[in-house]
This record gives C-alpha cells, sequence and structure tokens, in this order.
C-alpha cells in the first residue's frame, strides 16, 4: 500500500452515503466509515461500500479488556475492511489479543491500527484531566512503540507526531494522520492540523479528510486537489 487520502463517510445514513459516492464515477477512493455511520447502518454497511470497489478504514477505536477485544475483532474480520483500529491506551496485551481476534482461518487481515492521541487533544488536556506527565511527542512516540511489540501495523496520530512515530519506531510503521485540512480551510473541532502537503513532508503514509471534502461544494475536485499535494 502507499500513499493515499481517506475520505471520511461521516453521514448517518446509507442514502447520503451512496448519494456521495456517486459523486465519483470513474474513482473508487479509500474511505473511513466510523462511529456514527456503522452503529447507524450496522455491518452491513461495510460489505455495501466494499462492493462498489472502495478500500474500507473502519475506524470504531476499539478499547476494553483483551477477552473482549478479541472477540470484537474477531467479529469485524470477516466484514471486508482493509483496516481496523483500537486505543494503544489499552495496552500490549489487549493489541496483542486484537491481533489474534481479526486474523481470519487463511492467515490474512486487515491492517491493525494503534490510536495514540486524539487530534482533538491538547496539551493541557493531556497533563490536567489524563494526568499524562510527559508531554505530547513523548507519549505518542511510546504509544506507537508498544504498538510496534504487539505486532501491529501503525498507528494513527497527528501529522504533527509522523516524524516522531517514523523517528521511534522505523520507517515500515504506518501513520494515517487526521486532523487535514487545506491551508485556506477551517480547522474547526480539531487543534493539531496540518495541510495535505505538509503531512507528505512530514512523513504520513495516509491521510484522513473529512469535511474538507465532504462538505466541499465540489467533492471530487476537493479530493483531487488532496491527492495532487499529497500523493502528487
Amino acid at each position: 500500500m502507499g500513499k493515499d487520502v481517506i475520505i471520511a463517510l461521516d453521514f448517518g445514513t446509507g442514502e447520503e452515503v451512496f448519494a456521495f459516492l456517486d459523486k465519483f464515477p470513474a474513482q473508487k477512493p479509500f474511505v473511513k466509515i466510523g462511529m456514527e455511520l456503522f452503529y447507524a447502518q450496522g455491518p452491513d454497511i461495510v460489505r455495501r461500500v466494499k462492493a462498489r470497489g472502495h478500500q474500507v478504514f473502519l475506524d470504531l477505536k476499539l478499547h476494553d479488556i483483551p477477552n473482549t477485544v478479541r472477540g470484537g475483532m474477531a467479529s469485524l474480520s470477516g466484514l471486508g475492511a482493509d483496516m481496523c483500529n483500537l486505543h494503544a491506551a489499552g495496552g500490549r496485551a489487549m493489541m496483542e489479543a486484537a491481533l489474534e481476534g481479526l486474523s481470519r482461518p487463511d492467515g490474512t487481515r486487515p491492517l491493525l491500527l494503534a490510536v495514540t492521541q486524539l487530534t482533538s487533544t491538547t496539551p493541557e488536556m493531556l497533563r490536567d484531566e489524563l494526568l499524562i506527565g510527559t508531554d505530547m511527542g513523548e507519549t505518542v512516540a511510546r504509544y506507537a512503540q508498544n504498538a510496534k511489540a504487539a505486532g501491529l501495523d501503525g498507528v494513527v496520530c497527528s501529522p504533527l507526531e509522523a516524524a516522531l512515530v517514523k523517528e521511534a519506531c522505523g520507517r515500515g510503521m504506518l501513520t494515517v494522520t487526521p486532523g487535514v485540512r487545506f491551508a485556506d480551510g477551517d480547522a474547526q473541532d480539531q487543534v493539531r492540523v496540518t495541510t495535505p502537503a505538509k503531512a507528505k513532508e512530514i512523513g504520513s503514509d495516509y491521510i484522513v479528510v473529512g469535511r474538507p471534502i465532504t462538505r466541499a461544494a465540489d467533492p471530487l475536485a476537493a479530493w483531487q486537489r488532496c491527492m495532487d499535494e499529497f500523493v502528487g
């Protein structure tokens, strides 16, 4: 898998999803199905999007005791997603159990990523609410190292920390980075953000882009702009 732009399908209904995807008649962009869509439409929405030829990042951020996460990933593994994720804060045993559950009888599985810190998390929140005494970069790097030790394929992190992850874990550790906005856009509810071009420069492998594409007047043109700036 090379560099790619993943569109966040932050819709509540299947009708909205397919009306949006119909705007890409000749393309099959990589897409993300998150909590809003999955909880509203159920597992079949993954199968329906896959049937149209799209790669899918299933973004449900599992975080529970190891046995529960193992079972949850086993349930998700048959949906055909290309990526799944969980919270690195659950620890190595949970991440290892997730890999076991995600692996299919034939030995194949989706890529598994660990969420380090959300792009809405500020240094003040990290210190005052989460009571984590190390700074953001050190925390993210350590969580990424734990994910690598557990056998995961990569992490979800802010593009501002992608280079730190590569330095801590090696170039082979994938970085999937939300919090990407156009230079002339609005950061909205994310605080650690950057542009597609800067994310490419920093070393992100994948960028996740939602509202700058899904709410654009011309989503196809906005996606193509992202592809041009990030993939080249």
